[in-house]
């Protein structure tokens, strides 16, 4: 358990230090997940100290929500205060990203045909 701690608690160290001193506009904890995944990718598989932790941190994922959870309704009055702003940017948000997932998709798959056909 102490070893699969201390491997997680390394990256997200070297999330953050990458973060904070190379490149900030991506948050320590999601560069933290990409130089874990690639780690796990080199090494072939997953170790058994880091799977156990990883598989319980997910048994309680639900804690980690409570803060979040604490803040909406701390700050319910702003929120229904700013609701259609927050609202419009959901829905605009949510049209954009199945826009560019499907156009995204749209030309890998005639890439992927155009590779296929010349081969």
């Amino acid at each position: 358990m102490i070893e699969g701690l201390v491997f997680i608690f390394i990256f997200q160290s070297l999330g953050e230090l990458f973060s904070h001193f190379i490149f900030s506009l991506i948050p320590g904890p999601v560069i933290c997940l990409i130089f874990l995944l690639i780690f796990l990718f080199m090494r072939g598989n997953v170790p058994a100290s880091i799977d156990w932790v990883g598989s319980s941190i997910l048994q309680h994922l639900g804690l980690l929500f409570i803060p979040a959870t604490v803040g909406v309704v701390l700050y319910l009055p702003l929120l229904q205060t700013h609701a259609w702003g927050i609202a419009l940017a959901l829905l605009v948000s949510t049209i954009t990203t199945v826009a560019v997932t499907s156009l995204f998709l749209k030309f890998m798959a005639s890439a992927d045909g155009e590779q296929n056909h010349h081969d």
